[in-house]
């Protein structure tokens, strides 16, 4: 059997490529040059099986002898009897062989076929630097009259080591936290049906040795790269052998393949580390950083003026918040919810995506000027995919509403009486789905961004989508995945029309936190949780595959609006330091001793920006539960920031040494508390003495640190310091 190795940066992907079906011998640790015969990775047969091995083929198939999940699913029929091409009337267990294969230095591809079924599957891998594998399907109807699909789904082998899955889950304002089962015989499956990604989105699916956490332990992760419905999963047959994988979810008869037609599947990213969750992101973020539509650095400090306006626009009150923006060190101004026509509550105007005449007279030019003015760049608020019924554009085109059924007129009056409406699916915060796989719907919106954007010299759109898409339909047929991809192309085009145009991908804050998404937008908006001790666990575990730049991360009100919960401001400032940088906050009403400490976070925030969206991402794995300690370390470990965060009170009197892993084991750091000093806001500490060395500083190796640590100070519950460490 004819193997391909394809090995880099310490992971090794091992495939057969036939002559029968392909498989996946590994997916792991380097093998080294060199590998046996792969005939010596053929299996035992034991009583009562099959008489022969049965392989994990790319696409694991019932004909091969695989009784786990199929990796294609699909059927053919009701072509006419008597056809002589080849392809029979019905069919549905394909039965895939090699016809042809393909390796390159980090990257092969692999096609097989299904003569009877009339089915050709192109399979792409690419092992990127970091090794970060990439994994893609193309589908092709060969044959005779129609295939209808129902999934195709990418999988990587887990080693015999991994027997314990860690997945994400959480709901509104509680993004991505994680839980944790042991790997048992039979499929653990995660289902997203939201049209979206989803707030409860597992976002990483891993697998690793018992106990696996942070900083030590194997584990195998995917990521599926989709922002429509999808299933993630762990698949363990009989034998022992355990799958991860993902597909994207379809619906009822949603893809049906004419004769020539193709089907390409998203990207499936996969990582092995074998220290810890830190080396997946170590991966993902070694992808990241290398492609072509990165957003540019240094990231500008954000205001955005929601939390301080909500719906009440008046032009004095946001120049007077330009102003003090900018006095601050502000560099980016964003306009949120409000400003277009019948806006005056989130009950009616979405769609009608033109500047209110009553409020702004004179347009947004004297606002952006006043931003502008100030060297700041001007962001809007948008929310393109969804509309209100009480808005001018579905009164004019109902027929443009998403829905279960075909909306039908009556007598040819091009209009649908009251009484005969069709059903629509039920309201999410008064919103229906405007149906972009319509292209009059599609271009409407084009054409009213695109206007938006020409008019005015907007650097930035907060683009919004705040419902699930539950009943998704086109024309009768659900239609999640057209209206995905229209999405996508939505995007692009403006991008594409606007080439210096950043847009945020925000839904009902963190419902839409994906690779697919951000192959088209430059942030996303983590939660709608400003809660300074929420967003520590939610942006943890974000940031276990997005890098910080691309993490919206933003400092609420002294008091959250979304938990009444209260924190200092030093808290809320370290925990928005790791991301993208900014605030959601009625600024004019921080005054004295807080204002300047406010201006003191955003110069920490821009003096060390690039180290914080450039470096290697740490978290430590510290034994006490109430203490976490995570920071950045740059590429040549000569500079580093961390931050301890007490969040809750410990059953320890003390923190005692806490271990800083990450460093350079030979070079000697300076190191030093930098935030909050004595005369921040708040009291942050709970001792009657500091450690001796939190005054002036120490000098210690990276290799002391990691192993003997630094007795910490006793923090307050929900409080934070930042240290740096300087090579000398």
């Amino acid at each position: 059997m004819p193997v391909i190795h394809l090995r880099r940066d310490g992971v090794s992907l091992l495939l057969g490529a036939g002559p029968e079906a392909a498989e996946l011998l590994h997916f792991g640790p380097d093998l080294g040059p060199t590998v046996p015969d792969p005939t010596s990775f053929l299996d035992a047969v034991p009583h009562s099986a099959l008489d022969s091995p049965v392989p994990l083929g790319l696409l694991p198939q019932a004909s091969d002898g695989w009784r786990g999940r199929p990796g294609l699913r699909g059927y053919r029929k009701n072509i006419a009897e008597g056809s002589h091409t080849g392809t029979p009337v019905a069919g549905f267990s394909p039965q895939l062989r090699v016809s042809s294969w393909f390796q390159y230095e980090h990257s092969a591809r692999i096609e097989q076929i299904d003569t009877d079924l009339g089915l050709t599957v192109a399979t792409t891998f690419e092992l990127h630097g970091g090794g970060l594998l990439e994994i893609r399907h193309e589908l092709r109807n060969s044959g005779t009259g129609g295939f209808a699909l129902e999934a195709l789904a990418a999988v990587v082998p887990v080693g015999a080591p991994g027997t314990e899955v860690l997945d994400l889950t959480g709901r509104w304002c509680r993004e991505r936290h994680p839980q944790r089962s042991p790997v048992r015989q039979g499929t653990w499956v995660r289902s997203g049906r939201h049209g979206r990604t989803g707030h409860d989105s597992p976002l990483l699916m891993a697998v690793g040795t018992e106990g696996f956490g942070n900083r030590h332990g194997q584990v195998w992760a995917g990521h599926f790269a989709w922002s429509g419905d999808q299933e993630s999963f762990v698949d363990t047959v009989a034998d022992g052998r355990t799958v991860l994988g993902a597909q994207e979810l379809l619906g009822a008869g949603e893809l049906v393949l004419a004769p020539g037609e193709s089907y390409a599947t998203p990207a499936y990213y996969a990582a092995y580390s074998d220290h810890g969750l830190d080396g997946i992101s170590e991966a993902f973020y070694a992808w990241f950083r290398a492609r072509g539509n990165h957003p540019a650095t240094p990231r500008p400090v954000v205001l955005n003026v929601w939390e301080a306006v909500y719906f009440n626009h008046d032009l004095g009150v946001l120049t007077e918040l330009a102003q003090q923006a900018a006095e601050l060190g502000v560099e980016r101004f964003v306009l949120d919810d409000g400003w277009f026509r019948h806006r005056r509550s989130d009950n009616a105007g979405l769609g009608d995506w033109y500047v209110d005449q009553d409020i702004w007279p004179q347009g947004l030019h004297p606002l952006i000027e006043a931003v502008a003015s100030r060297g700041m760049q001007f962001g809007l608020w948008v929310e393109p995919e969804m509309l209100n019924v009480d808005s001018d554009v579905a009164r004019a085109h109902p027929e443009w509403i998403s829905g279960p059924v075909v909306r039908t007129e009556i007598h040819g009056t091009g209009s649908t009486p009251p009484g005969a409406e069709t059903r629509l699916p039920r309201e999410w915060r008064q919103q229906q789905v405007l149906d972009l796989v319509n292209p009059q719907a599609w271009q409407y919106l084009f054409d009213r961004l695109d206007a938006l954007l020409s008019e005015y010299p907007i650097d930035y759109l907060k683009w919004d989508q705040n419902r699930d898409l539950a009943e998704m339909g086109h024309h009768g047929a659900p239609s999640v995945h057209q209206q995905t991809l229209a999405a996508y192309r939505l995007f692009d085009a403006l991008k594409q029309a606007h080439p210096t145009l950043e847009i945020e991908s925000c839904s009902s804050g963190g419902a839409r936190v994906d690779l697919g998404i951000l192959a088209h937008t430059d942030r996303v908006w983590a939660s709608d949780c400003n809660d300074a001790l929420e967003r520590q666990t939610i942006q943890r575990w974000t940031s276990m595959v997005l890098p910080p730049e691309l993490m919206g991360s933003h400092i609420g009100p002294g008091t959250s609006h979304t938990t009444a919960r209260t924190h200092d401001l030093s808290f809320r400032a370290i925990t928005a330091l790791f991301g993208h940088f900014g605030m959601e906050w009625d600024i004019r009403e921080v005054v004295g001793a807080q204002r300047e400490e406010l201006r003191q976070a955003i110069a920490l925030y821009k003096k060390h920006r690039e180290l914080i969206h450039t470096g290697t991402m740490v978290r430590a794995d510290v034994p006490d539960p109430a203490l976490w300690l995570h920071g950045v370390v740059s590429q040549d470990r000569s500079h580093a920031l961390f931050a301890l965060v007490a969040l809750r009170t410990s059953y320890q009197e003390q923190p005692g040494r806490v271990a800083v892993p990450g460093l350079d084991p030979d070079t000697s750091y300076q190191v030093r508390v930098v935030y909050p000093g004595p005369e921040s806001s708040g009291d942050t500490n709970i001792q009657r003495a500091a450690p001796p060395w939190v005054a002036d500083g120490v000098v210690a190796t990276g290799r002391f640190l990691a192993a003997a640590g630094l007795p910490m100070p006793i923090l307050n519950p929900e409080h934070a310091i930042v240290l740096e460490f300087v090579a000398q």
